[in-house]
């Protein structure tokens, strides 16, 4: 349960640099980044396994780039459910859930099993 918080906090702390790296995210507080994250976990646990299956055609001839499409796809959901976080336009979508996969990653990676 503590690694699950943890990552949890971690993954909030990332949307916080993505939107600070990237112009059309915006991120009204660290509240506002916990709330996203934790909607986004659900929205990636629920959805983007529907879509990954509905768009297996279209990922296997891009070699598995259409995901990234995908992911930012599920970042834009996030922010039409979550007040205080925001993402205008494909670009920082696509490109902010790029950024916010590789800080995840780093951090994640801190963080013992």
């Amino acid at each position: 349960m503590k690694g699950w918080v943890v990552r949890w906090v971690l993954n909030g702390i990332a949307l916080l640099l993505t939107s600070a790296l990237i112009a059309g995210i915006e991120v009204n507080g660290f509240l506002a980044a916990l709330f996203a994250a934790l909607v986004l976990g659900i929205v990636n646990a629920i959805i983007r396994p529907i879509i990954i299956f509905l768009t297996l055609p279209i990922n296997i001839l891009t070699l598995g780039l259409f995901t990234v499409i995908i992911n930012g796809f599920m970042l834009k959901i996030t922010s039409t459910v979550v007040n205080g976080f925001a993402v205008r336009g494909f670009w920082a979508a696509t490109i902010g859930a790029l950024i916010l996969a590789l800080i995840s990653a780093v951090l994640n990676a801190l963080v013992e099993d």
